[in-house]
This record gives structure tokens, C-alpha cells and sequence, in this order.
């Protein structure tokens, strides 16, 4: 699902530059950009000896990367890897033995799954294709675009129940027990895979996969935070503000991205559970999170409810959030300003 927050690159360099000892202006930053992980663009910043090897780097980092985005994948097969689509293949048919990072990612969605109340639920798979294929078609054929079928996403939402999803730790195999429910982990996937590896990443990077930002130090030897940019919803090219960001996550979601329009009106891809429509509580919601995989999940749940609920979804996980309304007015939580550059 979701988020694009933009990194000021040129303002990263430019801070980068500035007050450098002669052992730091050995080292230059190089970027590094990848178009095929997770269907978004991702995006390596970092300082390093030579740009040959931060190329290395980069490119050890994007295939950690490209094996989560095979093992997650619900729309196509690897040879020789059991992953998500298959598991949705044998629903109601048989367990799957899988790779354990699946095991891990499950269990972790069941957790966000009980503590947003189902908000933030994998198993909504079968709700959000209908989604997908009307955003699909809409926006091929502008003039024929229409919502998915009210009765269809009614009798999708009877198969949703994320108890059915039999996670098996011991003998590593997951077992969908209704035929109909789907798993769709993108609220949650991409930050997630990037916290798998930014852990085993060294210090001052910066990673960007679709938005979901995670610095794994500070960009320099000085201490000296990353600077990033929060996009305007409007889509006026600026920006609310440029945050600092040290080590943890910075990801937002919004109802600008993957939109498609309808009798004029514009439907966004975040679904509300209970509505089984686009929400409309928020156009944006930021989230300021030392895990970047938690904060995907709390990203997509503050999007589709209050600001109490929100707020106290956050004091669980000691995160920190900003959120805009549909008449631009911003909110913040008690810590967010702290982290406000401009």
C-alpha cells in the first residue's frame, strides 16, 4: 500500500559538504537507485571510499531486498521458492512449507493485526483485488473507470478472517483454512523487509524503498542527521517539512498515490475495514518510528482512524506521528515537533 516521502537529495548533499575533517572529505557520497524491488523505486544513499565500492554495497543491499520481494510477492512465481502467491494458491487445500522469514512476517502481522483491532488485517486480500482491478482498468479506460461491485465486496469481506490463517512455527508451513481469503501484505512488507536489512546493515545509510525511509546512523562521522523531506498532499512540489532523522524510520501514507477517478471523484488504495472503501479520516499521516516495519503498519492504522485512537496506538510502540486533515490543518503528536528541521 501507499507512501512516498521524498528525501532532499540535494539538500543532503549540500549538508554533507559542510564542516568536514580531512579523514571525512575522503569519503563521498554516492546514490544508488534500483527500479525493480517491490514495484516502486528504491533508493541507496551513503558515504563511501570510491563509488565502485559503494556500488558493492548497494548492490548487496538491493538483493537482500529482491529476495524479500520474491518471497512476499502474492502476483507471481519464483522457481524454487514457495512464497505468498502460493501459499493463496493451496488456500483450503493444503499447508506450505515456507521460507522462515514468511513465519516471522506472519506472526508479526498477527500482532499488528490484534493490537490495531483489525485494521491493519493481511488476510483483506480478496477485498483489496477487487480494488486493485478497478484502479487497473480505471485507469486504462478514464471514460469506463467504476467502483468494484458493492455485492462483490460484501461477500469478499465474509472472508477476511485472519484466525484462518494457520501459522505452524515448529514445522514452518502456513495453512489458509477458508478457499476465498487472500494475504496481501503490502501495508506492511516493504518497511518491514527494509528493517530485516538495515539490522545488518552498517551505519550512515539511508533507505528508501517506495518512501519507506530508514536511516541505519548518522551520515557522517560528526553525528550529523540525514535531512528528509515529508511531501505536500496538495502535490505542489514542496513540502510540509524537512524532518532530521538520525537512526529509525520515517514513512507516510497518503490518498495521492495510486489514485484513480470516477465521476470526478478521486478513490485512493488505502481500504477501511469497516467501510470496505477508500478511508477518508485523513489525506496524510506521517510516522516517526525507531522500527521501520512497525512503522509501515502504524502509517496505514492511523490512516483509517481518529487521532485519540492514533495517539494511543503510538504510546504503544513510543512512536511519534504528524497527520493532515482534509482542509490541510496538521496535527502532531507530543514528540513529532522535535524532529522538525523546517
Amino acid at each position: 500500500m501507499k507512501r512516498r516521502v521524498s528525501f532532499l537529495l540535494a539538500v543532503i548533499l549540500f549538508l554533507s559538504g559542510c564542516g568536514q575533517t580531512q579523514q571525512e572529505t575522503e569519503k563521498k557520497q554516492y546514490t544508488a537507485t534500483f527500479l525493480t524491488l517491490f514495484d516502486t523505486v528504491t533508493t541507496i544513499v551513503g558515504k563511501a571510499e570510491n563509488e565502485e565500492s559503494f556500488q558493492q554495497e548497494a548492490q548487496a543491499i538491493h538483493d537482500q531486498l529482491q529476495e524479500y520481494h520474491q518471497l512476499f510477492d502474492i502476483y507471481q512465481e519464483y522457481e524454487g521458492i514457495a512464497n505468498l502467491k502460493t501459499i493463496n494458491d493451496k488456500a483450503g487445500i493444503e499447508p506450505v512449507k515456507v521460507d522462515s522469514r514468511i513465519i516471522s512476517l506472519l506472526q508479526d502481522c498477527r500482532k499488528i493485526y490484534e493490537v490495531t483491532e483489525g485494521k491493519v488485517n493481511v488476510a483483506m486480500g480478496s477485498v483489496l483485488a477487487l480494488w486493485h482491478e478497478a484502479r487497473d482498468y480505471g485507469r486504462n479506460n478514464p471514460k469506463e473507470a467504476k467502483l468494484p461491485d458493492k455485492e462483490e465486496l460484501d461477500e469478499a469481506a465474509q472472508h477476511v478472517d485472519f484466525e484462518k490463517i494457520i501459522i505452524d512455527e515448529k514445522n514452518s508451513t502456513v495453512y489458509i483454512e477458508d478457499s476465498r481469503i487472500r494475504l496481501d501484505v503490502g501495508a506492511i512488507a516493504k518497511g518491514w523487509s527494509v528493517q530485516q536489512v538495515a539490522e545488518k546493515t552498517r551505519e550512515g545509510l539511508l533507505l528508501s524503498v517506495g518512501g519507506n525511509v530508514c536511516a541505519t546512523g548518522p551520515k557522517d562521522e560528526k553525528g550529523n542527521p540525514w535531512v528528509v523531506g515529508v511531501e505536500n498532499p496538495e502535490g505542489e512540489g514542496d513540502y510540509l517539512h524537512t524532518l532530521y532523522l538520525t537512526k529509525g524510520s520515517i514513512i507516510t501514507s497518503g490518498d495521492y498515490q495510486r489514485t484513480y477517478q470516477v465521476e470526478g471523484k478521486m478513490y485512493h488504495h488505502i481500504i477501511d475495514s469497516q467501510t470496505l472503501f477508500p478511508a477518508d479520516y485523513w489525506r496524510s499521516v506521517t510516522v516517526l518510528c525507531d522500527d521501520s516495519g512497525i512503522g509501515d503498519a502504524l502509517s496505514t492504522a492511523l490512516f483509517v482512524m481518529s487521532k485519540e485512537k492514533g495517539q494511543q496506538l503510538l504510546e504503544e510502540y513510543d512512536a511519534e506521528a504528524m497527520w493532515v486533515d482534509g482542509e490541510g490543518k496538521i496535527y502532531y503528536s507530543p514528540g513529532f515537533k522535535k524532529q522538525i528541521r523546517t
